[in-house]
């Protein structure tokens, strides 16, 4: 951040200290770095700009917007990446659990300049369908450094996956185990166990792994079938912001370890799964303090045999990288008297932003107005369908100044946005991608 005469810093935003040319007297302009140059359009003052404001906005992304909107592109709704913050990233998981492999999990975001990024920087990828698996090995890398992380999977995909190099496959059940067996002879599986996902703001449910109870007679189904019965995984919900959550499942994981060795199989591999958080609107640990608990547990619960580790990160990886920029299309109330505005904004739920269904994801909203008065907003998606409201159980507050047309950037919207954003739902094209 660089210093600005006549400024204070008040939560984050800006304020800086103006002689307005219409009032003739100094008042207050609250500014962000997004709003910094429109702040200054407005009172007619030459201001410096700041190098990065909160979350991803980094100097790169400002640019990149600012030259798109002065190109008269900024027609729709939009998703930058700056790669500089994903390279960041991949290098603190790196450091922070230097003897653990990281398996990028390629849903989060699959752009091929993400992808080729994390290939040169040495990553692996979990991935969960053959187009996945494809879409990373057209970077060159080996298959050898994949995994087929999705418990549920057709017996052609498991044997194309096969046919490409693929030899490592989650599993879940004795079916899993049995198409796999048949398809991928000879192949690594391991078995991926239910745990508590409590503390996750989007949790995982009991859609994916079995009881712990139930692992060891999967991965000795395995094993009499041939293939190498190879390890345990668990996934301790999305945007886990608790890091002792991993400990009561490396406990499990564990106790299936020696469960096995007492039937002559040796697993060998323990993945730690996703859950690793971005910022939103409440504070996270920083990847640092994940590691440290992480290795307590392991230490713990394995004593001085620990197994082989892999993570997987996705939203830890890539979440903090981007930023929406969109448009608001309509500013209205439902009834005269009515204390709640409605904001409809040119995005929602069908062209990115579906994780903030039952309202789990409260995404970061800055405008140029912030740092003024603001009030209770209903915010809901362009679309025709009822569903397509955004925050309305907990209204979001936003300025009171906000304008029809004017641009707010939605931060945090690096990973599971493009990937959620429907082909044309009501003719509204696909959110827009942009890695720099």
């Amino acid at each position: 951040m660089v210093s600005l005469p006549n400024t204070s810093v008040f939560g984050g935003v800006y304020v800086l200290r103006v002689a307005s040319p219409t009032r003739g007297r100094m008042h207050d302009c609250h500014l962000t770095s997004f709003s910094l140059p429109h702040a200054a359009r407005r009172t007619g003052q030459s201001v410096a700009l700041a190098t990065k404001g909160d979350a991803a906005m980094t100097d790169r992304i400002q640019d990149f917007l600012r030259d798109r909107r002065a190109k008269g592109l900024d027609t729709g709704p939009c998703v930058v990446v700056d790669l500089e913050v994903v390279r960041e990233n991949y290098n603190n998981f790196a450091k922070t659990l230097p003897d653990t492999r990281v398996f990028y999990a390629v849903k989060a975001n699959p752009d091929p300049k993400v992808l080729d990024l994390l290939a040169r920087l040495g990553s692996c990828f979990d991935t969960a369908s053959v187009v996945e698996i494809t879409q990373v090995l057209a970077t060159g890398v080996s298959p050898d450094r994949l995994s087929y992380g999705n418990t549920i999977k057709k017996e052609r995909d498991i044997a194309k996956a096969y046919e490409l190099g693929v030899r490592l496959f989650a599993v879940d059940c004795e079916a899993e185990v049995e198409k796999i067996a048949r398809a991928a002879p000879g192949s690594k599986v391991f078995c991926r166990i239910l745990c508590n996902g409590e503390g996750a703001e989007w949790p995982l449910s009991r859609k994916f792994g079995c009881a712990p109870e139930m692992a060891p007679q999967v991965l000795e189904h395995a094993h009499r079938l041939g293939l190498n019965a190879y390890g345990i995984s668990f996934h301790v919900g999305s945007q886990q912001r608790n890091p002792r959550m991993w400990d009561a499942a490396l406990a499990s994981s564990a106790g299936i370890f020696r469960d096995l060795a007492e039937r002559g199989i040796n697993l060998q591999m323990v993945n730690l799964g996703g859950g690793f958080p971005t910022k939103y609107l409440k504070n996270v640990p920083a990847v640092k303090a994940y590691g440290q608990a992480i290795f307590r547990s392991l230490r713990k619960h394995f004593g001085n045999r620990i197994p082989e580790t892999i993570i997987e990160p996705g939203r830890g990886m890539v979440g903090n990288a981007g930023i929406i920029e969109a448009e608001v299309v309509l500013i209205s109330k439902k009834s005269a008297d009515d204390k709640v505005k409605w904001v409809y904004l040119d995005i929602g739920k069908f062209n990115g932003l579906a994780e903030t269904m039952d309202e789990m994801i409260r995404y970061p909203i800055r405008t140029e107005f912030d740092g003024g008065p603001v009030e209770a907003c209903v915010i809901a998606g362009p679309t025709c369908d009822s569903v397509d409201v955004l925050y309305e159980k907990e209204p979001y507050l936003l300025p009171v100044s906000l304008e029809i047309g004017s641009k707010v950037l939605i931060e945090g919207t690096g990973a599971y946005t493009t990937t959620y954003s429907a082909v044309e739902f009501n003719g509204f094209p696909p959110l827009q991608s942009f890695c720099i």
